[in-house]
């Protein structure tokens, strides 16, 4: 792979962030640079639809603590479980237009949530944090869903 040299002037406070990141993840302080751009800018812009392209835009800016509570966070309750009962009548009786909108609605919902958990979850990895046990939080759900 082809590779461009670039010189970029950042103020001195942006600097002194990435140098600390950089440290604390044992790489250089221009390893760290091209990992903050190639977060930025995907590979494949259009691969997500908007909405979701637009959840996940600025989960890079967000503190750990932020981006903890965006990678603990889920569907509220009711829609989970309506969503669960949606998708088990599916399986068993068929479901009317509207109860299949309405699932329809609320797995896209879901997948926006997953989404920004995914993303927020990698960003934490990225940033040296142990991000193991988020995957049991919702291991039902996404049992039911695989069925």
């Amino acid at each position: 792979m082809a590779v461009q040299a670039v010189t970029v002037n950042l103020p001195e406070p942006l600097y002194e962030r990435l140098a600390r990141r950089a440290s604390k993840m044992h790489r250089t302080v221009e390893a760290e640079l091209v990992e903050a751009v190639a977060t930025l800018v995907p590979e494949e812009p259009d691969e997500l639809p908007a909405d979701m392209a637009e959840a996940i835009a600025a989960l890079h800016l967000l503190d750990d603590e932020a981006l903890w509570r965006a990678a603990r966070s889920c569907l509220a309750p009711q829609k989970a479980a309506d969503l669960e009962d949606l998708h088990i009548k599916r399986q068993g009786e068929g479901l009317s237009s509207s109860e299949a909108e309405a699932l329809e609605t609320l797995m896209r919902e879901y997948t926006r949530a997953m989404l920004v958990r995914s993303r927020a979850a990698a960003l934490l990895k990225q940033r040296g944090h142990d991000v193991s046990g988020l995957r049991q939080q919702h291991e039902p759900l996404a049992r039911v869903l695989a069925m």
